[in-house]
């Protein structure tokens, strides 16, 4: 089951938007979000890229990676690159990637610095367990 989402300003697909939403952050943050990106595709082939909460204030809207429900959010922070995960409190974490609202209920983030590497093996594991996840709620239903 694919998520919905509006239709992409002037024919532009939602990976060409992110495509510009990451070239538009011109500094680390943007090469960032560029590599945990490609690692997110690479975890799941089945996974669909989107943009969502377009606003006056973010016309650019979010990037969001979906399978049978929202995987992850990445966004440029001030001083961070966030994954946001809606459901990453139902997820194994035994690497410690989540180092942001860890006092929710069901979200869990990571934030990564300027100077800061992630795990890819562990990030790959964590976007494999989210659509697990998300395809057993959606075969519950």
């Amino acid at each position: 089951m694919k998520s919905r989402t509006s239709p992409a300003p002037k024919g532009k697909s939602p990976s060409q938007e992110i495509d510009a939403i990451i070239k538009g952050i011109d500094d680390w943050r943007g090469e960032k979000l560029s590599l945990l990106r490609a690692l997110i595709r690479k975890a799941d082939p089945g996974l669909v890229e989107e943009v969502k909460w377009k606003k006056p204030s973010k016309p650019e809207g979010v990037s969001v990676w979906s399978h049978d429900g929202i995987i992850c959010i990445g966004e440029a922070l001030k001083n961070a690159v966030r994954l946001t995960f809606p459901n990453g409190a139902q997820l194994k974490d035994p690497r410690k990637l989540f180092n942001a609202r860890l006092d929710s209920k069901s979200v869990r983030a990571i934030d990564i610095q300027e100077n800061e590497s992630i795990n890819d093996v562990a990030l790959k594991n964590l976007v494999r367990e989210a659509a697990s996840l998300n395809r057993t709620r959606a075969n519950s239903v």
